[in-house]
């Protein structure tokens, strides 16, 4: 049993170094492909501060930020998913499919309409977050409340879930509809995940709320496997279900809206990383939490540099390839929970 244990931990272990080593290597090769290229000994000695003028500007003002961005948002969307996908005890949970960008996209646009344009056309992004942060926050709410009230199966909350992604969405179009037509481009600009549009002060944020919400999600680790066994099983073993759901909801919500309010809306990231990582791993949400921010950091940068570089020198919004991967595996998932036996 020993041994076996072991071989089981191995297996988690290694896989998390492979995610690491594979981030690395991914990280460095967007750091030298672009419109304009870098070798990796140019990379390297601007990172030391030893290149010229033009390649510290590449480096650390565009495409570091950018990567990092890509780390920290691929990380928190997955994350947030995993433990939605528990705490709902729904496979097809997660910050995209529940709503909960949607709600923070409508936080945002009302923002702007609200607040108008800053210098240089560009809203105020805390602003922003706030309010990106209380429209998840009123779809996380509308959902819990409305599950308790009349005892929704997790499959309802899903449906919920669509329906409510619905009602944000025309209320972000009704919000656009009697908008100027700055205030029209930026919230239309705000809909697009981005990943160039980040500052290193939003960075910062954005990798403090992922510290601190992680920390959460990984000291209640033994709590999420408990809830995977069934609330009548957690119960039993003293965990505080409604705390834990209510928490668990809100962390998930603040990582999401954060991240809509500085890069857009990023979909599928939180549905297809931890179903990989189950494949592979298994469930144990121990492991499953951390092998699922690596692989969502390593999902997100991989995508990234396909939107920088299938069709260079143009650009592509990162979320709209997501959005290719992410729908045929929601397709797949349907099917496998749904179809016929």
């Amino acid at each position: 049993m020993r041994g076996e244990y072991k071989k089981y931990i191995l297996k988690k272990v290694l896989l998390g170094v492979v995610l690491i080593l594979l981030l690395f290597l991914i990280s460095l090769l967007s750091l030298c492909i672009g419109e304009y290229n870098l070798t990796v000994n140019e990379v390297i000695n601007t990172l030391f501060g030893k290149g010229r003028g033009h390649q510290q500007l590449v480096v650390w003002n565009m495409r570091l930020p950018r990567i990092l961005s890509a780390i920290i948002a691929g990380a928190s969307l997955s994350v947030a998913g995993a433990v939605m996908q528990c705490i709902l005890r729904n496979p097809l949970a997660s910050p995209f499919t529940m709503g909960i960008s949607h709600g923070a996209m409508f936080g945002a646009c009302l923002a702007i309409l609200i607040f108008g344009l800053g210098i240089g056309g560009v809203a105020c992004p805390y602003m922003i977050t706030i309010f990106a942060f209380l429209g998840a926050l009123g779809c996380v709410m509308a959902v819990l409340t409305l599950a308790k009230i009349r005892n929704l199966t997790p499959e309802a909350m899903i449906l919920l879930g669509v329906a409510l992604s619905s009602l944000f969405t025309a209320g972000t179009m009704f919000i656009q509809y009697f908008s100027d037509e700055l205030e029209l481009a930026a919230m239309v600009y705000w809909t697009f995940g981005d990943l160039g549009r980040v500052s290193w002060n939003e960075i910062y944020i954005l990798l403090i709320a992922l510290i601190l919400s992680s920390i959460y999600f990984i000291l209640r680790r033994w709590d999420y496997n408990a809830l995977e066994a069934g609330d009548e099983v957690a119960k039993s073993l003293g965990v505080d279900i409604g705390k834990i759901r209510l928490m668990s909801m809100l962390l998930s919500s603040l990582l999401t809206a954060v991240n809509v309010a500085f890069l857009g809306i990023i979909g599928f990231i939180g549905l297809i990383s931890p179903h990989i990582i189950r494949i592979l791993v298994g469930g144990d949400y121990r492991f499953l939490i951390p092998l699922s921010f690596l692989f969502g950091s390593v999902m997100l940068l991989s995508a990234d540099i396909l939107s920088r570089t299938l069709i260079s020198p143009i650009v592509l919004p990162v979320g709209i390839l997501t959005s290719f991967l992410g729908a045929p595996m929601f397709l797949y998932l349907l099917l496998k929970m749904y179809g016929r036996r």
